[in-house]
């Protein structure tokens, strides 16, 4: 069979080497190559000639977000020109043309690719609007064989969303074989697209961005209220569309549609970027790559912040930003459902839209017009449903696609209200309910995905299909179901005799619910005596956040001091519990997870993470010290990689002394006295908060499935418990002092506040074991009461106390 070693991508602007980069994320080697400078020297060197691929290389090492997950992965990417290297495509399993967006251009690139490539050597195009079939017509047999489109979003690195866009002649084989590559390797969510203008996201998201304009024009609205209501009001990004736009670049827009304009004709062709936004593109108010597009910053007065300033798009001026007032919206906040929420905003429920709703009026013809157009574009894009809502979801980050979203608001009284109005309804949603249908889709234990869809073409339903290892716990609970829950967590039998210990509170904090139920699953007698093996993970877009501070803040202030001690306790015991259990657990953190997360996945027997992994003891933001056993644990990799390091030699003083455990120590105490986060996995495994044995999942509906697999893989190797240590030689009074002399310098330079340096120091006094005579063995329950007698002293604090309020009202954090 085929594999997927080493790849080349041609062309070096911002897409090409951002792909580039994205393969390192994954190992896997690429050539990124490029144009000779017109200005280059006969005889001038390979630096000079390999200018322009090396400046796109450079611009993706310095690219925010971080386009590598580690600036060491770099190392997986070699530039070159295209004159002097394409030779080197030989050597390749896959060619990914990426240059401008000029047919002429690429067809000129690819036919000399076309006489170097070994046959069979799978080639693919970038292109976003271009007809991918246009471009390889009348190469030979085998090239247009292996010829597809693989249409990446921009930052790849970040956006989950892939279309595949094969051709009539493109091997179904070697289709399938990248569709399997890109969702294991890159963790691409891959979408089959016809090859039709702007494929599927960008047709059905151009379509929306200019209906939306359409209707704040007709309105009379601003950019700011538009934002509000096509935010997460409605499932949608934060960013919304005006403040995505200006991400994005006002140019790529103008780019999509222009090529939308130019080669769609359908029922909504009359739609038209607006004249200010073609002299916003002159005057190159292009978004934030420009600094300024429908909102800009500027400078604050005298010591006053940064203040972001909101395009008048009627007179081309900027002014301060506006809150937009809308009753519905501050109703609809308290509405945890996206459903739920869209029909009150939308005026389905109840008494109907209420009189001189705004919210409402605007909404309705935005959504129910998104409906009909997707509708509408089966099966011209795709021949499924489910292409277009996943399109949406990874490609745009809506929360659920266009057909999804019309299922939570009710296909039967949406329809029926569009008839009672006049608008267009779509054949195919008549279709649906002329087949006694009232969704698109609905529930089914049996599927892999554990759903069905409408089917169009057999007027039935089909199972949603999905590659083998994607899953998640809401399908686990349908299949197999919930042994035991509470408002916190839930244990769910993922089959084989492991256990998912789920969370599902408020931005899964963690409260005594989720604590508890913990506890109960591993202790014996109770719930988790049928399981062999535990998962700790959660379907959310974040593992956790950490305790709930709101609840510690209660107590704190009603100087409820036995509570906190009880609450540090409980907290300790269950990461101690999940430590010591005789069944292996395995922790699959994703996304944020921070503070008392990351203490839980310490604890496991082993980590299986999501490479997107936001991790860090972040305690000392809100003015305390990581009191769940992070500081002890951090203590003993240190101590451990200290004696590797050492060869094994030494104990007791010896190590404690010696300049390993030094450099180890700081390591720890810098990660924890200043709140560091990994932003990926692989900073994670830097930082000490993944071992190296802990492996990386690259696709987050993978990472269950993967976690499942390492836990059943630890009890088959006849995992065996660690037995609590009282060995550690505690580096004692001698680093303690080197740790402070350190925190003092840094209150020299002004780095950090008196306050901070209060908090350092009783940081460095818990991870150094006290003020004890160096390799004093000490036990890990001597450094837990440590960590609790710490956290509950800052408790008391009132400027700790302050931070916890600061962080809880802005969700920032407080130096004071």
């Amino acid at each position: 069979m085929k594999r997927i070693n080493k790849v080349a991508v041609l062309g070096a602007g911002t897409m090409g080497a951002r792909i580039a980069a994205h393969f390192a994320n994954a190992g896997v080697p690429s050539y990124l190559l490029d144009i000779v400078p017109g200005d280059v020297a006969p005889g001038a060197g390979v630096a000079a000639r390999n200018k322009v691929a090396a400046a796109g290389l450079d611009g993706a090492k310095k690219s925010k977000p971080a386009a590598f997950m580690d600036s060491s992965l770099a190392r997986f990417v070699t530039v070159g020109n295209f004159e002097d290297d394409l030779k080197k495509l030989a050597e390749v399993d896959w060619i990914i043309e990426a240059v401008v967006e000029n047919l002429d251009l690429k067809r000129a690139l690819l036919r000399k690719v076309e006489g170097i490539r070994k046959p069979g050597t799978i080639v693919t195009t970038n292109t976003s609007g271009l007809p991918v079939g246009k471009i390889a017509e009348g190469f030979s047999d085998d090239f247009r064989r292996c010829w597809f489109g693989t249409h990446f979003f921009n930052p790849p690195r970040y956006m989950g969303l892939l279309e595949l866009i094969p051709t009539p002649e493109t091997d179904r084989a070697l289709l399938d074989l990248v569709s399997h590559f890109c969702n294991v390797r890159l963790g691409k969510g891959v979408v089959l697209a016809k090859d039709t203008p702007n494929f599927i996201a960008n047709r059905i998201g151009t379509f929306s961005v200019l209906n939306v304009i359409r209707l704040m024009q007709e309105m009379d609205l601003s950019v700011e209220d538009v934002d509000a209501l096509t935010g997460q009001a409605v499932g949608w990004p934060k960013s919304a569309t005006f403040r995505t736009i200006d991400l994005v670049g006002l140019d790529i827009l103008g780019h999509v549609v222009g090529n939308m304009t130019a080669n769609v004709h359908d029922e909504r062709s009359d739609l038209r970027l607006p004249d200010f936004f073609s002299q916003m593109i002159e005057r190159k108010w292009l978004g934030d790559k420009t600094k300024g597009g429908f909102y800009k910053k500027a400078k604050g007065g005298e010591g006053k912040p940064e203040e972001r300033l909101a395009l008048d798009w009627k007179t081309l001026e900027y002014r301060p930003r506006q809150k937009p007032k809308f009753a519905a919206l501050d109703m609809a906040k308290n509405i945890e459902d996206t459903g739920a929420r869209l029909r009150m905003l939308l005026g389905l429920e109840g008494s109907g839209p209420q009189k001189g709703d705004k919210a409402g009026t605007f909404l309705w013809p935005a959504v129910s017009d998104l409906w009909t157009y997707s509708a509408n574009r089966m099966p011209e894009i795709s021949d499924s449903i489910v292409e277009i809502d996943r399109a949406m979801r990874l490609g745009f980050n809506w929360e659920l696609g266009p057909f999804e979203l019309w299922d939570a608001a009710g296909v039967e009284s949406t329809v029926a209200r569009m008839k009672r109005e006049g608008r267009p309804v779509a054949a195919s949603v008549e279709k649906l309910l002329g087949a006694d249908k009232k969704s698109w889709y609905a529930d089914d234990p049996k599927s892999t995905s554990g759903r069905v869809y409408f089917d169009l073409a057999t007027n039935n339903l089909q199972p949603v299909q999905v590659l083998p290892g994607v899953w998640s716990v809401t399908v686990a609970k349908k299949s197999s179901g919930v042994v035991k829950k509470n408002s916190g967590a839930s244990l769910v039998d993922l089959g084989d005799g492991v256990g998912c210990i789920e969370f599902h509170s408020k931005m899964n904090s963690l409260g005594a619910d989720i604590i508890s139920l913990i506890l109960q699953t591993l202790k014996p007698g109770g719930p988790g005596d049928n399981f062999d093996t535990f998962v700790i993970t959660n379907d959310a877009p974040n593992f956790s956040v950490g305790a709930n501070l709101m609840l510690l803040l209660m107590s704190v202030q009603e100087e409820e001091w036995d509570d906190v001690d009880l609450a540090i306790r409980q907290f300790q015991g269950m990461t101690q519990a999940i430590k010591f259990s005789p069944k292996p657990v395995v922790s699959a953190p994703f996304g944020l997870c921070l503070g008392g997360g990351t203490e839980i996945s310490l604890h496991a027997a082993a980590r299986q993470p999501h490479a997107e992994l936001y991790t860090g003891l972040v305690e000392v933001g809100v003015g305390l010290l990581p009191g769940g056993g992070g500081c002890k644990e951090m203590l003993l990799r240190a101590i451990d990689g200290a004696t590797t390091a050492r060869g094994g030699k030494g104990s007791g003083a010896a190590l404690a002394g010696s300049i390993e455990i030094l450099e180890a120590m700081k390591r720890v105490f810098e990660t924890i006295a200043t709140a560091k986060v990994a932003t990926s996995a692989y900073e994670a495994r830097a930082l000490g908060f993944l071992s190296d044995s802990d492996r990386i999942t690259m696709n987050r509906e993978r990472v269950l499935s993967d976690a499942k697999t390492r836990a059943l893989e630890l009890l088959r190797a006849g995992y065996e418990p660690p037995v609590p240590r009282t060995d550690i030689p505690a580096p004692g009074e001698n680093l303690l002092a080197t740790l402070k002399m350190g925190v003092h310098m840094m209150r020299q330079g002004d780095f950090i506040t008196d306050y901070e340096v209060k908090l350092a120091a009783k940081i460095a006094e818990v991870v150094c074991g006290g003020n004890v005579t160096p390799g004093t063995l000490v036990s890990e329950q001597y450094i837990l009461d440590l960590e609790r007698e710490g956290f509950k002293s800052l408790c008391g604090e009132k400027k700790t106390q302050e931070r916890i309020q600061y962080t809880l009202k802005t969700g920032k954090t407080l130096r004071n």
